[in-house]
């Protein structure tokens, strides 16, 4: 399981740790990720998806047929979850 957002693709950023003298090392940003579980009505299924807190506001902004359509057109999607 990576760590990418298969809503919206986010994935964690490399920068630097600035120490008070300046001197800098390398740290990672990782992202806000979540699993979460939905009911997607069209497909009558319950999935599960692992979000970052921004997907979760897209998935509530168009909904989530229209977020998952939009998702695996991107490419963000791979797989999803089943929950039989």
């Amino acid at each position: 399981m990576s760590k990418v957002c298969q809503i919206t693709g986010k994935k964690a950023m490399i920068g630097n740790n600035v120490s008070h003298s300046k001197r800098r090392t390398k740290r990672k940003f990782n992202v806000n990720l979540f699993n979460k579980k939905f009911y997607w009505v069209e497909q009558d299924i319950w999935i599960t998806l692992t979000l970052s807190a921004a997907g979760l506001r897209t998935i509530n902004k168009k909904g989530l047929n229209a977020a998952i359509k939009d998702a695996a057109a991107k490419g963000y999607l791979t797989e999803i979850r089943t929950l039989a």
